[in-house]
C-alpha cells in the first residue's frame, strides 16, 4: 500500500472524527431547568452529557492525532514506532493511523 491510499484513509477518518465531534458537540449541550422532566429524567440526563463530553474530549485528542499523523504521512519516519523504532504493521496503520507505536510498545 502506498502513501496515497494512506493518507486517504487518514483523510477520511478526519472527516468522521469532525463529524462526530459536531454530533458529541450539539449532545453536549447544557440540560435546561426549564424542562418539564421529572428530577430521574433531569439526573440521566446530566450523567448522558457528562458521558458525552468525555466522548468529546477523545475524539477532540483522536482528531489532533489524526492530523498530525496526516502532515508526517509523507515523512520517512511515517508508520515506525516512536518507541522501538521498528515499523508499525500496516493493518494497524489502516485501523488506527492515529498511533505512532506498534502494538507491542503500546500495551
Amino acid at each position: 500500500m502506498d502513501t496515497k491510499e494512506i493518507k486517504k484513509k487518514i483523510e477520511e477518518e478526519v472527516y468522521k472524527t469532525e463529524r462526530l465531534i459536531s454530533e458529541y458537540k450539539e449532545q453536549s449541550k447544557p440540560v435546561t431547568l426549564d424542562n418539564s422532566i421529572g428530577r430521574i429524567s433531569r439526573m440521566d440526563a446530566i450523567n448522558n452529557k457528562s458521558i458525552t463530553e468525555s466522548a468529546l474530549r477523545q475524539s477532540e485528542v483522536k482528531l489532533s492525532k489524526l492530523k498530525q499523523a496526516l502532515d508526517n504521512v509523507d515523512k520517512p519516519d511515517f508508520g515506525k514506532c516512536i518507541k522501538c523504532k521498528q515499523q508499525i504493521s500496516l493493518g494497524r496503520i489502516l485501523l488506527m493511523p492515529q498511533s505512532n507505536k506498534c502494538v507491542n510498545c503500546a500495551k
